[in-house]
């Protein structure tokens, strides 16, 4: 089909085609963007914890009294909990993830280093730590009891070993393998012998600060004697919910001097952890849809206006033998051209708005990838939206070009 008399009908039509044109372009400014920022924050969410997430629960314990000797303590309570029907293993931490609390600390290889070699957050944990998150162990081995210790708010943390992920490790030992190796937890720390790596753990906090160390987990054989205890339970599958409640009535049937209020399972850690990401997804979700529509409904009225126009030419063209399907193609083509113009010009404001997104907010550069889907969705959008006038369009007798319009 001739593009020239498409584009000399346009120019009797500037307003319309332009306003059109510039409505796609800001769409697709916008969608491309919204669509990286979206698959971003899905993908953000969707990070595996590395943890059998649908089978742990967690119970928060706070021990009233004075002068409490912590560890006979914590020793019953391990132990009642790991008896209760249903609870497959159980330990102590002082964190878990997702949690967004807990602490972290740099990763060094000599003792005097001046700037660590990686960051890692420190759980606590002892030989049942791995069972109970159901960690997968990909080098070394697991914790042995007698080289749990205890260990208290003013203490050095120097344990002998420890157990670390797969990310941390190949953060810290780049060639070769950690186990066996030796670090450094802190200044003044004595040597720390790295016994086992697991796959993943992930950090406690997922703010964008902890994005550069999100895996990276350091397990260390001690339970905390203090007032807090954060007790971490794997169940048989499905019993969540009633091992909760029944681990909690052992506790306080062997020591009513206790506060358990704060009891949970991991999956409500997981949604309270992103609920703003899913709802940042969702609203340009939304906002995009919206956008979608109202540019779909403006080229549908400016398409039907032109058929109103044009019904004497398109008379006289089915008049010289045009097909419907030519006056159909006629409208398809007219609508691409448009959208060229308005794509060339969205693909500008997308990259410029990026770059003032990334230097104001911070957020990561866009991905090329998503200006040919954001093309590719307007492209779609106008030919979907023109279709039904150019069908109305083609509908148009010879006849009406003997008449006056």
């Amino acid at each position: 089909m001739d593009v020239m008399p498409i584009l000399s009908a346009l120019k009797r039509n500037k307003v319309g085609a332009v306003l059109i044109a510039l409505q796609l372009a800001l769409t697709l400014a916008i969608v491309s963007n919204a669509l990286f920022i979206i698959s971003q924050r899905l993908s953000y969410v969707s990070r595996p914890t590395g943890i059998a997430e649908s089978d742990i629960v967690v119970l928060n314990n706070n021990w009233i009294g004075q002068g409490l000797d912590y560890k006979p303590l914590l020793d019953e309570d391990l132990a009642t909990l790991r008896g209760v029907p249903g609870v497959i293993d159980a330990f102590a931490s002082n964190s878990v993830p997702l949690s967004n609390g807990g602490w972290s600390t740099g990763v060094n290889l000599a003792q005097k280093q001046e700037r660590s070699t990686a960051q890692t957050t420190i759980y606590f944990g002892d030989e049942h730590s791995v069972k109970t998150y159901d960690l997968k162990l990909v080098a070394g081995r697991n914790f042995t009891a007698d080289e749990i210790n205890t260990f208290s708010r003013n203490d050095t943390l120097q344990p002998p070993v420890v157990i670390m992920t797969q990310q941390l490790a190949k953060k810290v030992f780049p060639d070769g393998d950690a186990v066996g190796k030796q670090i450094y937890l802190s200044e003044n720390a004595t040597p720390t012998t790295i016994v086992g790596v697991v796959e993943r753990l992930q950090t406690p906090w997922v703010g964008r600060w902890a994005d550069e160390f999100w895996e990276n987990s350091t397990i260390v054989p001690h339970h905390y004697l203090g007032r807090g205890q954060r007790y971490v339970l794997r169940t048989e599958p499905g019993r969540g919910d009633e091992v909760m409640k029944a681990a909690v009535a052992a506790l306080v049937k062997i020591n009513p001097a206790r506060v358990n209020d704060t009891n949970r399972p991991f999956h409500e850690y997981r949604a309270e952890a992103y609920r703003g990401d899913r709802a940042m997804a969702i609203m340009l979700t939304t906002v995009c849809l919206a956008l979608l529509a109202i540019t779909a409904l403006g080229i549908v009225g400016l398409a039907s206006f032109w058929v109103t126009q044009r019904r004497k030419q398109i008379g006289t063209r089915r008049a010289l033998g045009a097909t419907r399907g030519a006056i159909v193609r006629y409208f398809q083509l007219e609508n691409a051209l448009i959208t060229a113009g308005g794509a060339v010009l969205g693909v500008a404001l997308a990259v410029g708005l990026n770059v003032w997104m990334v230097s104001t907010f911070q957020l990561t550069r866009l991905n090329l990838w998503y200006l040919p889907i954001g093309v590719a969705i307007v492209f779609a959008l106008g030919q979907l939206a023109v279709f039904t006038p150019a069908r109305r369009a083609a509908t148009v007798p010879p006849a009406e070009a003997t008449r006056s319009v």
